[in-house]
């Protein structure tokens, strides 16, 4: 057969959940079925789920794995499927991909490259096949290939990359081309970034040009596991030629996409697909969404608690939870989505139009909260309420001055004297921030939701952040995004998303207002500007440079005087050595970009260390002529 009609399926699975992943499986079975689809690739261990983590070391998961593709294979009547799964062979663990043709295995491909960067611990469960090895396995007394398999499809030459292995300079890709392969199939579990969907494409689009093929991508949905997210990318290119792409991060548990390809044509024009935006501030309030969503339902929790401080981070948390109802509506409708939320329970009135239920569902869904202090401006309070009254969240205020008061004279009285700012400052700005924290708990657990903590990448790096106070939280939705780009993305959001109530926000100083409001505190008063944050972080964290190193790139830029950057340089580097205690504390945030400062995905840091104080010499006493750069 020269014409193939080929598809690519996302699927939104969860690591454990045998029930969700393979009802997700067959449905996607089914609907390549009805399209009359011959071959359909789905995404790398949708069985089990990519995020298993060390229960990929424990023996049951592969004899668990293995007997649902068993009970999968007959369901793939007339039709190819390529299933992603753990397989365990002669002792060692294996990251595979089994092809079924017409209720039978054909064979077992076996992944080559192992994702062990960023945020990846592959190694750590699974061993690379070895290119162009191929071996048998016996599976309930039947032997089939297994390792780098080529196939035979209909008479198509088929291979496999699977996702790691066509990022790699040595990919299996390069073989294929060798052996005349027409088809190449990429079941992915490749996490959400920034401008990570442009690269992809590029990817894709150019593999199919350099190893003159058809190259069909597919990749896994939604937050699975807590942290990581993944778009549900479906690509489809032939010969440097992009045919399908999906509009991506779906609120679909199941998206299918397909074209058809007649392979005895060597030129062939296909029409363009449809582009869709990409901008970093759409993603990010795609990406949050999506992720917002899963983690809510997945969690079984009934809803979200935000102690909204009317300042730029929680005033973004709160845009993010509101926009995650009206895309979830839009695309699945109220009442799907009430019952996948678990808040079907929830009566809409019967009069509400689809803005009115939207605002409903979140009224029951957010509950924000003002807890001020006589520190605490009439700005940000009004600025919290505005917010809360705009996109329909229930607003609660209170006062926390009499615990204050109460956890201060308790400490006056054994030390026997008064609590001062010129003494006390840091202490006193703290108790204000930690006595929030129990009261917003106890609120979260009484509705049973999830406590949203507001602290963003920027102030993770500096530990600018009260532990067990504004830190407290179930999850951190922003965690992974600077200062910086939430600053601005507010100001987008106020003008493409229609909050006109952003304005207030938009309009004030960010502020922790701890201390006495005749102190005009700012937090870039406090550290220094965040974009000088961010061009730090840059270069110290992502990039790995030291001290001077950082300031020579730097001083190319002429953020600021040679003799300030020296001393935001050094303070950077001070506050993220003596608070790497705090990033291993954070709740759970959201990879969004490139890189993060948790210790568990992807940047490990003693919390004892020297603190670059030799580093930091040095940096102070070079001069400044240019022969030293």
């Amino acid at each position: 057969m020269s014409k193939l009609r080929l598809a690519g399926a996302t699927l939104n699975q969860t690591p454990l959940d045998w029930e969700n992943n393979v009802k997700n499986i067959i449905e996607a079975i089914n609907k390549a079925n009805d399209k009359r689809v011959d071959v359909l690739c789905l995404p790398e261990l949708c069985i089990t789920g990519y995020g298993c983590e060390d229960v990929f070391l424990s023996q049951w998961i592969y004899e668990k794995s293995l007997k649902l593709l068993l009970e999968i294979v007959p369901l793939c009547q007339s039709i190819t499927v390529a299933i992603g799964l753990p397989i365990q062979f002669k002792g060692y663990f294996y990251n595979v991909t089994c092809v079924v043709k017409d209720q039978n295995i054909l064979g077992i491909y076996a992944k080559q490259n192992m994702a062990r960067d960023g945020v990846h611990y592959e190694p750590r469960w699974f061993t690379p096949w070895k290119l162009g090895v191929v071996d048998t396995i016996d599976i309930e007394g039947k032997e089939y290939k297994i390792g780098d398999v080529i196939f035979d499809i209909d008479g198509v030459k088929t291979g496999f990359e699977i996702c790691e292995d066509a990022w790699c300079k040595t990919r299996p890709a390069c073989r294929l081309y060798e052996q005349k392969v027409q088809l190449i199939l990429n079941p992915s579990a490749s996490h959400f970034a920034f401008d990570k969907t442009v690269a992809r494409e590029k990817l894709v689009v150019e593999s199919s040009k350099n190893f003159h093929c058809t190259y069909v991508y597919a990749n896994l949905l939604g937050n699975e596991a807590g942290r990581m997210i993944y778009d549900g990318e479906i690509l489809i290119a032939r010969y440097g030629q992009l045919i399908l792409r999906n509009d991506w991060l779906s609120f679909d548990n199941v998206q299918l996409q397909y074209a058809d390809i007649d392979f005895s044509k060597e030129n062939e024009n296909y029409p363009a697909p449809e582009e869709f935006v990409r901008d970093k501030n759409t993603e990010f309030v795609k990406a949050s969404s999506l992720a917002l969503f899963d983690y809510l339902r997945k969690s079984r929790s009934k809803g979200f608690v935000l102690s909204l401080s009317g300042g730029a981070d929680s005033s973004s948390i709160a845009i993010l939870v509101a926009e995650m109802v009206k895309r979830a509506v839009d695309h699945l409708g109220v009442e799907v989505f009430l019952v996948k939320s678990g808040l079907n329970t929830l009566e809409i009135p019967p009069s509400s139009g689809k803005e009115e239920a939207i605002k409903f569902i979140v009224s029951q869904l957010l509950t924000c909260a003002y807890q001020g202090t006589v520190n605490s401006s009439d700005a940000t309070y009004q600025s919290a309420k505005s917010l809360a009254e705009n996109i329909g969240a229930t607003f609660y205020s209170w006062q926390i001055d009499e615990e204050v008061t109460s956890y201060t004279r308790k400490i006056e009285n054994i030390l026997a004297r008064k609590l001062s700012w010129e003494r006390d400052d840091i202490a006193l700005q703290n108790i204000q921030a930690r006595s929030r924290s129990p009261i917003i708990w106890m609120l979260a657990n009484i509705k049973n939701a999830l406590l949203l903590t507001t602290s963003n990448r920027s102030e993770a790096d500096v530990g600018y952040a009260t532990m067990d106070g504004d830190t407290s939280g179930s999850i951190a939705p922003i965690a992974a995004v600077d200062k910086y780009f939430i600053i601005n993305w507010l100001k987008w959001a106020e003008t493409n998303l229609g909050y006109k109530s952003l304005s207030k926000v938009n309009n004030l100083q960010p502020s922790a207002e701890l201390r006495p409001l005749t102190s005009e505190q700012t937090d870039e008063d406090d550290l220094m500007p965040y974009k000088v944050i961010v061009e730090i972080e840059k270069l110290a964290i992502r990039d790995h440079m030291s001290p001077i190193e950082v300031f020579k790139e730097l001083r190319k830029q002429k953020l600021e005087s040679d003799d300030l950057l020296k001393v935001h340089i050094s303070k950077f580097f001070r506050l993220w050595s003596r608070n790497q205690w705090k990033r291993e504390r954070t709740a759970p945030a959201f990879h969004l970009d490139d890189f993060n400062v948790d210790p568990r995905t992807w940047c490990r840091f003693p919390i004892l260390s020297s603190g670059f104080e030799e580093e930091l010499r040095e940096l102070k006493s070079i001069g400044c002529r240019s022969s030293l750069f």
